[in-house]
């Protein structure tokens, strides 16, 4: 198991290949992501804390899943499209993962491992589940699909 989320390397839509050791020193708040799901408006909100604390030092990450009532049909060129067309999503956006089981990605596994949800359990119930990660690369703090991105500006604002 890793020790640190900067250990992982994960490919953006592009398909070029990035290593989160880039990222050192940022607060990142990593999120699985859809383009047909009932919380796709968050993108809105992701983007506006973008937009408000990039400068800061955060750097909001998405990872498209389609394993969520298939909500994410698209490739990677479609959901970039998408992203960009509808919320003006600047932030960087990774290739499509999973997120649970035999197949999830590494990092996602580390993550649910180091942020445990509701009653300890590591699954990941939906889309735009987030992580909080500080800038020494420690998670600090899992948050619901529910949970809107501007609700955890005092989070964000006590990292930076």
């Amino acid at each position: 198991m890793a020790e640190s989320i900067y250990e992982f390397n994960v490919t953006r839509l592009d398909g070029s290949v990035e290593n989160l050791g880039d990222y050192r020193g940022k607060v990142l708040l990593i999120v699985n992501t859809a383009s047909e799901c009932g919380f796709t408006p968050q993108y809105q909100g992701l983007q506006s804390l973008h937009t408000r604390y990039a400068e800061r030092g955060l750097a909001v990450l998405g990872f498209p899943c389609n394993q969520f009532g298939s909500q994410e049909p698209g490739d990677s060129a479609q959901i970039a499209d998408f992203c960009q067309k509808n919320y003006g999503v600047e932030f960087p956006m990774f290739a499509k993962v999973e997120v649970n089981g035999d197949d999830a990605h590494p990092l996602f596994r580390f993550l649910k491992s180091a942020a445990p949800g509701a009653l300890g359990t590591e699954f990941i119930k939906w889309n735009f589940t987030k992580f909080l990660i500080d800038r020494d690369g420690r998670v600090v703090d899992r948050f619901a699909p529910t949970t809107k991105p501007e609700e955890l500006t005092n989070q964000i604002e006590a990292l930076l």
